[in-house]
């Protein structure tokens, strides 16, 4: 989030954090009246309307197993009146065949270890799946929206780009990281660590921090002037039109009077954003969509060093919600990646949420599905990857299982299978269905 500039009688939201002074607030709302607490309200909200997704073998088994019980029992029991050399021992070692081959050991054991092997593939690239329900979920993905500000981006504040005006660049540096050495705004850190960290041993003197407009002092005893358009015309400066047109967080400087250049701040993309949305669209998502609270400028700005089509800026936490939602199309499923408090009811929302767990909120993190532990975007496409690889791989086993016991079955019927094929298309089968759950996470990398 932006550091912004709270003056007297202005209202600061619950959460804030004071970055500066020390100041006297009065509590205007209840807690439940907040807008944190909205957050949580739309959070819980959001999580009581999604969708519960059952596995294949849970449904299944309500119907299996009573099915084949009745059938061995009619094995056993019906030819009684349609053979005439009717011996109950071999009917009934033909039932006893037919149950240890309906046996779904193979089902029941390989298709969860499928959803196991994908979570665990997940976890050794840094991916936490809480249930094996999102791995689902996460394959059919075919629209994946992500937020800006610390998913796509660092969250910090950088200096990208000084532009000098009539003096040297590292001139302009020294002076200006020198000046703001003497204040704790984030903006300043940013200038300071521009300059390295190292702003040597000017004097500086006569430091006056203007709220929401900037910094002015002395540096060896020339007036230095650093802030923003207003500041500069406030106090009769002249500068170029397009230094105070441009777009993100500028900081114009002023050095005994005149203008002497500017810095363009932003906030520095990760370095695997770009390879994050050319994985996506290999891994045939057909819709990536960003989401951001900050001016539209800006993140029309990171949309297109990033090739994303669809970038909506100006958004409080509800206008997220709704926006995903018009994303929602019949028979769509939306997977939504960010990492602020701000993020959650999103999150909560989508039909695949994903947190940045490194140096994400909590609350961000309790609300998604999947949690990013390595704060790598690019681990969005690859989970998808994994949740694709799982699903395959289960219903490989699902058709191994029925494929190979309802051929054995129909032999054991006719007293042509014995125990022994009932054993492997058992046990056997179970062993294949295993070893194949295990090649989950083979040849999966970013």
């Amino acid at each position: 989030p932006r550091p912004e500039t709270r003056r007297r009688g202005e209202a600061v939201p619950a959460g804030a954090i004071n970055l500066t002074r020390l100041a006297e607030l009065r509590v205007t709302a209840r807690y439940e009246d907040s807008a944190l607490a909205k957050v949580l309200q739309l959070v819980e909200e959001a999580a009581g309307r999604k969708a519960k997704t059952q596995l294949f073998i849970s449904r299944f088994a309500r119907v299996y197993t009573p099915i084949v019980v009745a059938l061995a029992t009619a094995i056993t029991l019906l030819p009684y009146f349609f053979v005439a050399d009717y011996v109950l021992a071999d009917w009934l070692y033909r039932a006893l065949v037919f149950l240890v081959i309906s046996c779904p050991c193979a089902l029941v054991v390989s298709i969860p270890l499928g959803y196991f092997g994908g979570i665990g593939a997940a976890s050794r690239q840094g991916i936490l799946f809480k249930g094996a329900t999102y791995l689902d979920l996460i394959a059919k993905a075919d629209t994946v929206v992500l937020d800006k500000t610390g998913t796509l981006t660092e969250g910090v504040f950088a200096v990208q780009e000084v532009v000098p005006h009539g003096v040297d660049e590292a001139e302009l540096v020294a002076v200006a990281a020198a000046l703001e050495s003497k204040s704790d705004h984030p903006v300043a850190r940013a200038v300071v660590a521009a300059a390295g960290g190292a702003v040597g041993a000017p004097v500086v003197t006569d430091v006056e921090e203007l709220a929401g407009h900037g910094i002015r002092g002395r540096v060896n005893g020339q007036p230095v002037v650093l802030g923003n358009a207003r500041l500069l015309r406030q106090l009769g400066i002249a500068f170029p039109p397009e230094a105070g047109g441009r777009a993100g967080t500028v900081v114009l400087a002023a050095l005994d009077g005149r203008y002497a250049g500017l810095f363009a701040l932003g906030d520095r993309l990760r370095p695997d954003a770009a390879r994050t949305v050319a994985a996506l669209k290999k891994a045939g998502v057909s819709r990536v969509v960003m989401l951001s609270g900050d001016r539209q400028a800006a993140v029309d700005e990171v949309a297109r060093q990033l090739g994303i089509a669809e970038a909506y800026g100006d958004l409080l936490p509800a206008d997220k919600v709704q926006r995903l939602e018009a994303l929602r199309a019949p028979g769509r499923t939306v997977a939504f990646a960010g990492d602020g408090i701000n993020d959650a009811p999103v999150l909560a929302r989508a039909d695949v949420g994903l947190a940045m767990g490194g140096r994400g909120a909590d609350l961000a993190v309790e609300a998604a599905d999947v949690v990013i532990a390595t704060d790598q975007p690019l681990r969005i496409a690859t989970a998808i990857r994994i949740g694709r690889r799982t699903r395959q791989i289960v219903w490989q086993n699902i058709a191994l299982a029925f494929g190979v016991k309802l051929g054995v079955m129909l032999l054991g019927a006719f007293g042509v299978a014995t125990l022994w094929e009932a054993v492997f298309a058992d046990v056997g089968v179970a062993l294949l269905a295993i070893f194949n759950a295990m090649r989950v996470g083979k040849g999966i990398r970013d």
